[in-house]
């Protein structure tokens, strides 16, 4: 479905960019697999992702929140000369407060993972996307932006910020060729959902969706090759939930 296109993938060390990652090289894609830190075994693993499905996994280590190294990491995206027909957004951060015991400096924070820092990201990546007038950009959103789910305020807000911003990017950047989507996943078996998610809300949550169970990253990688694919080429400006049939 990608073969001889390019993504990049942020957050690609774990959970749902991991599974991403390794959805779209199986796929035929070349992929530029961001983290912010680099270690021996995520190097094992993109070389033999590489050759297992004979393309080019680069892994590309560099803080997202850090100005400067998300430049230097963009000019070494540009000297490699190939276009970018994929981006990725899936770095981000979980925080857990009601409204009353969220702190700025806790709100800040998090939006500065979750959506600063990819709308700078997003920005640099355009400058390559804008001269081809073509590409597909994935956002990877949540059911809580959506549902606005109680004792998670600013990371539903952060959420919410990338649904609007998903929305507005469709519409600037249509008629240049350019799809943006966002993808909104329920509770997703990650280790971020298990170490940030109390039991109790867990269960709530399994017990208030159709399939009873949480989703699997490749599960949520699916959707996202579909909609970073021409499969998906009259898709644009779209929040597709996937969530098990949460309700």
């Amino acid at each position: 479905m990608l073969r001889g296109k390019v993504a990049v993938v942020t957050g690609a060390s774990r959970g749902i960019g991991h599974a991403t990652v390794e959805k779209l090289a199986q796929n035929g894609a070349d992929v530029w697999a961001c983290v912010r830190g680099q270690t021996d075994e995520f190097k094992d693993w993109c070389t033999h992702l590489s050759s297992q499905c004979s393309v080019s996994v680069t892994p590309l280590a560099f803080d997202l929140t850090n100005e400067t190294e998300q430049r230097e990491a963009f000019g070494v995206i540009r000297k490699s000369e190939k276009p970018i027909d994929v981006l990725v957004n899936a770095a981000g951060a979980v925080f857990n407060a009601t409204f009353l015991m969220t702190k700025r400096h806790d709100a800040e924070n998090l939006f500065a993972v979750n959506y600063f820092s990819q709308l700078q990201w997003t920005q640099y990546i355009l400058k390559t996307m804008l001269r081809q007038k073509r590409g597909s950009i994935v956002n990877i959103a949540s059911s809580g932006g959506i549902d606005a789910n109680a004792g998670r305020t600013a990371y539903n807000a952060s959420k919410a910020a990338v649904i609007a911003t998903t929305q507005t990017m469709a519409k600037e950047l249509g008629p240049t060729g350019i799809r943006v989507n966002a993808v909104a996943p329920g509770l997703t078996d990650t280790d971020m959902a298990r170490n940030f998610t109390p039991k109790d809300v867990m269960s709530t949550e399994l017990e208030h969706s159709c399939l009873k169970r949480m989703g699997q990253p490749e599960e949520i990688a699916n959707v996202i090759l579909f909609l970073a694919s021409d499969m998906s080429s009259f898709v644009t400006g779209q929040v597709w939930r996937v969530d098990g049939g949460m309700y």
